[in-house]
């Protein structure tokens, strides 16, 4: 296993310039230099949630288009049927599309769309035309661990003829992505019942559910992503029904898997018990300060940094460790704290890390925070919280710190703080009071940096402008309608924003505000659009559309 991990380690740093080489092209700048070698998709491609392992949502493109028409047919090169909910963004690699989605299109024939199941589709780029199907049957115990009709969730990362996904069972599932239209059955897994064109040829399946023990509340979520030959998963290990048992606290949040083969490399238990409700983030990978990184959102709050490779027994090896809480927030059952944890992924941009927090979207509205951070300095397990605790190094596991009351004069400045800013609100009319739309709200949705702004959506609908170096905010814009999963996306020196309403907004990516157009595609959004090959991408609950501007 050590000479996997020191293999992985070193192709690690060469997948991640890859991302970083992607970043430069796209107009960001001073990230350490390595000799770069590319992932084996097409140049533009976007093989991964957030196209890179920076997970910043900037691909390269030209005259992407600001207007189409659902009754014409303007500019809409095509649409296909999906589930009845998507969750899942579309990815495009090697002139395929992938997508996550529940059977709500009943594209195979031993599943008509009567069966509820997780579905990931694979399509032909050019035309649309469906592939193949994996299938993944529902849990038999119910909503408590794979709710109803959601299907697969988690957007798939693809490099070369592979693809991994986190599904609705809590396997972790990498698949062939040509199927078995080359005529073959690849992998170790030989186990599929069926073998027709329409249908996944499974490479290796890993069980976390069986094989770590881990309980996963309502559904596993993340998108995974990966660095040389080592691929790292978020579990989604949480609380039973009641929302405050913990049923598996010893099993790993976090974990890192041989890509190739699924054999487990290393693991990290925490938080446990101190888990608010669920782990539904995803993982981000960057070189900070020439060190390999992977970013794990915890479900405590907390932010986690980890070398790659482990501490070389089967452990992690903790870089840093960030709250993204302050210390007198609070978490209350149902959402009426001001304490939260992730549904988002951390972004990465000209070597700061940028990551808002939220809860449960069945949670309600609430405050939410959008941080900046610089941990470079510091990669000795040290924490880079903005405050700590008199007394306290870090904070303790396995005590439930998110139900402690610490006195405010406990409270102090953290000497070892990475905090550039963060952004709460501002009062801008300067009445003594942040009003609703002066606020940062709870967010499903991670930030978008570009040329030196962020843009986010929250869950309450508003977008928020920041400058990236102050967090100082430029401009915010009420889209009336709640924003799920829907990481804003910046080409061609435009933003596209898309809501629960089924709305996509379009502004000139600025520091004033111009809104280009404001379309509808009928059904509500939940998932984040995509951009490659001059084509824009976007998935309501029940269509995907590709969107090219008419030659």
């Amino acid at each position: 296993m050590r000479n996997v991990l020191t293999r992985s380690l070193i192709v690690c740093c060469l997948a991640s310039d890859a991302a970083n080489a992607q970043q430069l092209e796209n107009g960001d700048s001073k990230f350490d230099s390595y000799q770069l070698k590319k992932p084996d998709v097409r140049p533009h491609d976007w093989p991964q949630l957030g196209g890179t392992s920076l997970r910043n949502a900037t691909p390269v493109g030209r005259n992407i288009p600001t207007n189409w028409d659902l009754e014409t047919g303007q500019n809409i090169k095509w649409s296909v049927k999906l589930g009845s909910q998507t969750y899942g963004s579309p990815v495009i690699a090697n002139g395929r599309i992938f997508i996550s989605t529940n059977n709500g299109a009943g594209l195979v024939k031993r599943y008509p769309k009567s069966v509820d199941i997780g579905c990931v589709l694979c399509l032909e780029e050019e035309t649309g035309r469906f592939l193949w199907q994996y299938s993944a049957a529902k849990l038999k115990t119910g909503r408590q661990h794979d709710w109803p009709k959601t299907g697969i969730v988690s957007t798939p990362y693809v490099d070369g003829e592979r693809l991994w996904v986190v599904s609705n069972r809590g396997e972790v599932v990498c698949l062939d992505t040509l199927g078995f239209h080359d005529g073959q059955n690849d992998g170790a897994f030989s186990q599929e019942s069926v073998t027709a064109l329409d249908e996944a040829d499974v490479v290796w399946k890993f069980d976390m559910m069986s094989q770590l023990g881990i309980s996963q509340h309502n559904m596993c979520t993340c998108s995974c992503t990966c660095a040389g030959d080592i691929l790292f998963v978020v579990t989604g290990n949480g609380t039973d029904e009641s929302h405050i048992n913990i049923p598996a606290p010893d099993a790993p949040d976090f974990i890192a898997l041989n890509r190739h083969t699924g054999e487990l490399l290393w693991k990290f238990a925490a938080p446990g018990i101190g888990s608010f409700h669920g782990s539904w983030s995803s993982p981000s990978f960057a070189v900070l300060g020439g060190q390999p990184q992977v970013l794990f959102p915890a479900g405590d709050g907390w932010l986690y940094s980890f070398d790659p490779k482990g501490d070389g027994n089967g452990g992690a090896k903790l870089l840093w460790e960030f709250d993204c809480n302050l210390k007198s927030n609070r978490w209350i059952f149902g959402g009426r704290g001001t304490g939260n944890s992730f549904i988002t992924l951390p972004v990465i941009y000209e070597g700061r890390v940028y990551v808002a927090t939220g809860q449960d979207c069945e949670h309600g509205e609430g405050p939410g925070m959008l941080w900046c951070i610089d941990p470079a300095r510091y990669t000795n397990g040290s924490d880079v919280s903005l405050e700590s605790i008199i007394g306290r190094s870090g904070h303790v596991t396995p005590e439930m710190e998110h139900q402690a009351s610490f006195p405010a004069s406990s409270i102090v400045p953290n000497p070892k703080s990475a905090v550039i800013w963060h952004f709460a609100g501002r009062d801008f009319n300067n009445d003594g009071k942040l009003e609703f739309d002066e606020c940062l709200n709870r967010t499903l949705s991670s930030p978008t940096v570009s040329n030196g702004l962020v843009f986010l959506c929250d869950f309450s609908g508003m977008i928020h402008c920041l400058d990236a170096e102050t967090g100082v905010r430029h401009w915010r814009y009420n889209q009336f309608a709640m924003t799920w999963l829907s990481l804003p996306l910046i080409v061609d020196g435009k933003v596209y924003c898309c809501d629960g309403d089924g709305d996509v907004t379009i502004f000139k990516a600025s520091k004033t505000r111009t809104l280009i157009a404001e379309i509808s595609l009928d059904q509500m959004i939940y998932s984040s659009p995509a951009a490659a090959g001059g084509v824009l991408y976007i998935a309501t609950t029940n269509r995907l559309f590709a969107i090219q501007q008419a030659k």
